[in-house]
């Protein structure tokens, strides 16, 4: 059995998404993200992220509403998960006000919780290469289509709120993996965390 416990009282609320997304993109960094499942918890420190406005045209909302993003539209605080590449799925927070099509991709995690639950997921023994990138993440972490749109104040997937460190600087600089809009400042990352997928 796991020892993780966590506060519902640390629990981010409905707010904290609602902002500007690049902002909460930013904020989202050292936040901790629990997953329940029958398997045992899973808990990890996010370290880096992107963020996908509404006028930008490698966001999946760009284009307008379809049956694959409606969940970008819906409130704030919710879960936004997409398959890619044929090969795995990505997790997403829905931000801005209700509407909008934007999100934040959460990019990698530290791990801290459920060691072995992930590497089972994952194939994977090392402990850098479980989370080190926004599909081994959603591997690791058991998050898959059966959680699109969920809530993320609710379980079995939380954001919890998390504590800064002393001497963790903050890299402001251009996404990963896209085609357009490349030039945009909208990723977000610990300059010295080991667990990043990409310096």
């Amino acid at each position: 059995m796991s020892g993780f416990v966590y506060d519902s009282g640390s629990i981010l609320p409905s707010e904290f998404y609602g902002r500007d997304t690049a902002l909460v993109a930013r904020d989202l960094l050292g936040k901790i993200i629990v997953r329940l499942s029958g398997e045992g918890i899973a808990a990890g420190r996010i370290v880096e992220t992107e963020a996908y406005l509404r006028d930008d045209p490698s966001c999946h909302a760009f284009r307008g509403m379809t049956p694959r993003n409606r969940a970008m539209f819906g409130p704030p605080g919710h879960a936004y998960i997409y398959f890619t590449y044929g090969m795995h799925y990505c997790f997403n927070v829905v931000t801005a006000e209700e509407g909008a099509g934007e999100a934040v991709l959460i990019r990698a995690l530290e791990p801290l919780e459920g060691i072995s639950v992930m590497a089972k997921r994952r194939g994977r023994e090392g402990i850098k290469d479980l989370c080190s990138g926004p599909g081994k993440l959603a591997q690791a972490m058991g998050i898959s289509p059966e959680l699109y749109g969920h809530d993320l104040a609710r379980e079995p997937l939380l954001i919890l709120e998390g504590k800064n460190r002393p001497g963790e600087d903050v890299v402001i600089t251009t996404r990963v993996g896209i085609s357009s809009a490349k030039d945009l400042p909208l990723r977000f990352y610990y300059k010295n965390n080991r667990y990043v997928s990409k310096k």
